[in-house]
């Protein structure tokens, strides 16, 4: 027996599962005892060590959940979002934390994914990594000490493979500027322009989004005045930051209360 918590692994064949699995594998700190994957994936019945280039662990990936989260105190979720919705149902049942690091949930997923929390710890963010969240931080707080005299312009960059946009990461920076700035961030978001557009209204949040080649992440904050700017930057070259943020999550939400928690709460932000 161990007091190791063990953490299963969705998308385990995806770019961030296989992260997570070395990542959970490297650390003395939690145990993989699941990995699953889509029926008919070509890792199913495979060992998910030999897989990611470690050791043979005897936890061969399945594309059955809920027999995976039999031994599960912990499931990271980095896949889609109707995935994401199924796995926060298995999650809540088993009452283990779930780690959602999937983008593009709509409001009716986050809506059944709150219903979820009720019954267990679901840590949620666009954006696991330390640095991104400080820069949350700071965002929030220029946002707020800065008036409308400053557009807000938030603008990411990712490889040619992400499916979204905005990035759950710049809805996370534009949202916290909006807290800044007191407004509501539905009402001021502009997420596109093409044509003739007319001139910037005053206080909205823009976003500008690139795609292409291998990016792993960047993201700026620019505050843009009258013959000055302020750019908050933070850009991530590797995604080991991302696994090791999702896995302090799962260790983090141990023995917790039930409710929907941020890498804010992990990190003590």
């Amino acid at each position: 027996m161990t007091d190791r918590p063990g953490i299963v692994v969705t998308g385990a064949s995806g770019r961030m599962g296989r992260m997570l699995i070395r990542t959970v594998l490297e650390s003395d700190a939690a145990r993989l005892v699941g990995a699953v994957e889509r029926a008919g994936n070509e890792w199913i019945g495979r060992d998910a060590g030999a897989l990611v280039g470690e050791p043979e662990t005897g936890v061969a990936v399945t594309d059955d959940l809920l027999s995976a989260m039999a031994q599960a105190q912990a499931v990271i979720d980095f896949t889609t979002p109707a995935a994401t919705v199924e796995v926060a149902m298995l999650a809540a049942q088993a009452r283990a934390v779930h780690v959602i690091g999937t983008t593009g949930l709509t409001a009716g997923d986050l809506k059944k994914i709150a219903a979820a929390a009720r019954h267990a710890i679901v840590v949620r963010a666009g954006n696991m990594s330390l640095g991104v969240n400080l820069l949350v931080e700071i965002t929030r707080k220029v946002a707020a000490a800065l008036d409308e005299d400053f557009d807000i312009e938030v603008i990411e960059a990712h490889h040619r493979h992400k499916v979204d946009a905005p990035s759950g990461t710049a809805l996370m920076l534009g949202e916290a500027a909006a807290e800044g700035r007191g407004v509501d961030h539905a009402a001021m978001a502009v997420r596109g322009r093409d044509g003739i557009t007319g001139a910037r209204a005053p206080g909205t949040i823009g976003y500008s989004a690139v795609r292409g080649g291998d990016i792993v992440g960047e993201h700026d904050v620019l505050f843009a005045g009258e013959g000055e700017r302020v750019i908050l930057r933070h850009v991530a070259t590797d995604r080991r930051i991302f696994a090791r943020g999702a896995l302090k999550a799962a260790l983090w939400g141990q023995g917790r209360h039930p409710g929907e928690y941020s890498m804010a709460d992990v990190l003590g932000f």
